[in-house]
């Protein structure tokens, strides 16, 4: 077994070096698809980390290597980020990377390069110790994330050849240690209607009556969606209307909505699907999952369909397990497990080809997407020494 308070130490010396490091790479703007500033700067702080290697794959993730053993761990953060939103609702630069008060300050601080600065904090005190298991280590700095949740990974996986047997994902977990997340996937329905002139609207078929129908039958459907015991209930939430007709003195021909459907266990893509498809029976209406594909900053098109599966594991699983132990060991008390509310890159590691991940990360929650985003310096210091430990333990 690793050496906790050593660790301990180790992760209190480095602590204004990640906390410098995280504000580095707040500094930089780094929307999906933009992330190619971030990406060479987190490779840098790799490379100074004393990482045994440092690539950046075809698509833009940065991928750190520590070891060349047989088994696989790999710890995931994303280094893209969502923008700022408003700016008058911040109280600071949402780029300044500002280090006051305990905190480190900024767009990403939270969601989610404070666990990539872990991450890196945690390859330099595994390097420290001497770390020779017969392990291969990977720290993937994930792009495009916020845009498409775990698209990142399937590249991994899929044209990387990378398949780990188990991932640590560090976003954000408020210091407890999760092993589950609901499933969502992105739904459209376009509805087909008649033009006629406003002034005789019993001519044509509106297709803005057919689409708010469908909206009040959606409201309904979400209280009545199915619940899990862990992972709480489904959900679904109308996220836009679009409508369209030849002018604003006619009937509405065309219409379309965006539906933001959270699953539960136990439900799946088709019966998501078969559900928005009953409640607009009768009408001219299309229900369909939207795509995404996009191109990386490195010039790669790349996609995949916007459906993010739901996905668990038991808390007596080893890699759970594990945890705890590695939590106990470093803090002296049983960590509190439980669950993501949003979405992580593990939709597709666990949801999608069923590799074991967890996820212990620095910050708030609540601080994902947020205004005045900022995280604990203190959090950034536990998170490495977990990630070192549980690297040792696992």
């Amino acid at each position: 077994m690793p050496n906790s308070q050593h660790i301990l130490e180790l992760s209190q010396k480095y602590r204004d070096y990640t906390a410098s490091n995280l504000s580095e790479l707040v500094r930089i703007k780094s929307p999906s698809l933009g992330e190619k500033e971030v990406a060479g700067k987190l490779a840098g702080q790799m490379q100074a980390a004393g990482f045994d290697e440092v690539n950046i794959d075809g698509l833009g993730n940065v991928i750190g290597r520590i070891g060349n053993g047989k088994r696989i761990l790999t710890f995931d953060g994303h280094i893209d980020t969502v923008e700022v939103g408003n700016a008058a609702n911040w109280s600071f630069d949402p780029f300044c990377g500002e280090i006051r008060d305990g905190f480190v300050l900024g767009r990403g601080a939270a969601d989610q390069k404070g666990g990539v600065a872990s991450m890196v904090t945690a390859g330099r005190i595994l390097k420290d110790l001497g770390f020779e298991r017969d392990v291969t280590l990977y720290f993937v700095g994930s792009v495009i994330e916020e845009d498409c949740d775990g698209l990142c990974w399937k590249y991994i996986i899929e044209e990387d050849g990378i398949r780990p047997e188990v991932v640590v994902s560090t976003e954000p977990t408020d210091g407890g240690l999760y092993r589950g997340q609901r499933g969502r996937m992105e739904i459209e329905v376009e509805f087909k209607g008649v033009s006629s002139h406003g002034s005789a609207p019993e001519r044509g078929r509106n297709a803005i009556y057919m689409a708010s129908r469908a909206c009040l039958a959606a409201e309904q459907l979400n209280e009545r969606l199915p619940a899990d015991d862990f992972l709480g209930k489904g959900s679904i939430a109308l996220s836009q209307f679009v409508s369209g007709s030849p002018s604003l003195c006619a009937v509405a021909d065309y219409a379309r909505i965006h539906l933001d459907r959270r699953l539960t266990w136990g439900e799946t893509k088709e019966s998501a699907v078969r559900e928005i498809e009953a409640l607009v029976q009768g009408d001219d209406a299309r229900v369909f999952v939207l795509n995404y594909e996009e191109t990386a900053y490195t010039g790669r098109r790349y996609g995949m369909e916007k459906y993010f599966p739901t996905w668990k594991w038991p808390e007596g699983h080893p890699a759970v397990q594990a945890g705890a132990r590695t939590y106990q060991a470093l803090f002296g008390r049983p960590p509190r497990i439980g669950k993501w509310t949003f979405s992580t890159n593990a939709v597709t590691i666990s949801g999608m080809y069923g590799i074991p991940a967890i996820g212990f990360g620095p910050g708030a929650e609540a601080m994902a997407h947020a205004p005045d985003e900022k995280t604990p310096v203190e959090d950034l210091v536990n998170a490495a020494a977990f990630y070192a430990h549980y690297a040792c333990t696992v």
